[in-house]
């Protein structure tokens, strides 16, 4: 084979290889965001406690999720490390938030992935949009700017190193704003 064949060939690998992993950041951070809508369209997930563990299986060990901005700091905070990351999920649901949150869908858009030479590691921009329904009728719309680092981990699977959230605006939305809405999903049922 000549150098030139050879070096084709390593340049195309790595090509696929980059185009792998940003589609492996992109499935972590959707995977991410479908299982934080409420109602959870994961069928079969019997309540939050199992919701959390899933979305803790898409951090490492070593994962920073944190609200930054003049917005976020206060609300968000940050919490170092996987432990401290569930715990904020746990904060979170779990019946422990009055007025319960009934409706969260995350709209996402923006993307950008960033592969580095290495293609072990990985950084992603997205912009999202929210709109939430509370039980007591309150209603809101939040959007996010995300800036996201991530890792491919000793097992072979991508998951964040860092989860970041800024945001961009929150609006009221009027009591009424969504008339229609389930109580479950039952999209994923088999």
């Amino acid at each position: 084979m000549s150098q030139d064949t050879t070096h084709t060939i390593e340049t195309l690998t790595r090509r696929i290889e980059n185009l792998e992993a940003a589609n492996e950041v992109r499935n972590v951070q959707m995977r991410y965001m479908f299982l934080c809508d409420t109602p959870l369209p994961e069928y079969g997930v019997k309540d939050d406690a199992e919701r959390i563990d899933l979305i803790m299986e898409l951090f490492s060990e070593e994962a920073v999720w944190e609200g930054v901005g003049e917005y976020y700091d206060g609300q968000f905070g940050r919490a170092e490390g996987k432990a401290a990351v569930r715990k904020h999920f746990e904060g979170f649901w779990g019946g422990k938030t009055d007025p319960a949150l009934i409706l969260n869908c995350h709209y996402v858009t923006s993307e950008q992935i960033h592969v580095a030479d290495d293609g072990l590691t990985a950084t992603g921009q997205w912009v999202h949009m929210q709109p939430w329904l509370f039980s007591d009728g309150k209603a809101l719309l939040r959007s996010s700017r995300l800036f996201n680092a991530f890792k491919k981990c000793d097992d072979g699977v991508w998951r964040y190193t860092r989860n970041r959230t800024e945001n961009v605006f929150v609006a009221p939305l009027p009591a009424t704003w969504a008339s229609d809405y389930p109580s479950k999903s039952v999209l994923m049922k088999p």
